[in-house]
């Protein structure tokens, strides 16, 4: 059978299946769905204020003004924060791995990220971003397990916490 034919057959049985479906009532909905399909993904449902909120969030032009300064923090970070821009363009334009943003977030304190956002061109809501980042990955957690104990070692301690909280 061509490459096309499958394909437009395929997609006529997916269209009158979930056509089916709907009229009938049966299957799942909603948040319901939502979590069925991506809970594994651990990517969290967003409430209809944070999706308004997230509109927001997509203005960043990347024109790296946030990231002035923080070759010293990135430096440190050993490759887990690659500046305030990173997060922004993350966080604004993509659900990402909600954990590595936050624990990426521990890098740079609060108060660096409020005069980043006042030095923003395009008024990105550069605080707003980070707290949705910090609440997401409160809620999903790990993205995968944390290495058993025994698998640290004493300079890795500091890299495996992550602090949802505001950064001091």
């Amino acid at each position: 059978m061509p490459g096309r034919l499958k394909a437009i057959l395929l997609l006529t049985w997916a269209v009158l299946r979930t056509a089916f479906i709907r009229l009938l009532g049966v299957g799942r909905a909603g948040i319901a769905a939502f979590r069925e399909n991506y809970d594994a993904d651990r990517l969290p449902p967003v409430s209809e204020a944070e999706r308004a909120a997230m509109s927001g969030f997509g203005r960043c032009i990347a024109c790296g003004v946030c990231d002035r300064g923080e070759a010293e923090r990135i430096a440190r970070s050993a490759g887990a924060y690659r500046g305030v821009m990173a997060i922004v363009l993350a966080g604004g334009r993509s659900m990402p791995d909600f954990h590595a943003a936050a624990k990426s977030l521990g890098f740079v304190p609060e108060s660096v990220i409020r005069s980043k956002e006042v030095d923003c061109p395009a008024d990105v809501p550069i605080l707003q971003i980070t707290r949705f980042i910090r609440e997401k990955a409160a809620e999903v957690g790990y993205s995968v397990p944390p290495p058993a104990v025994s698998e640290k070692r004493p300079s890795d301690q500091a890299r495996l916490v992550v602090d949802t909280g505001p950064a001091s």
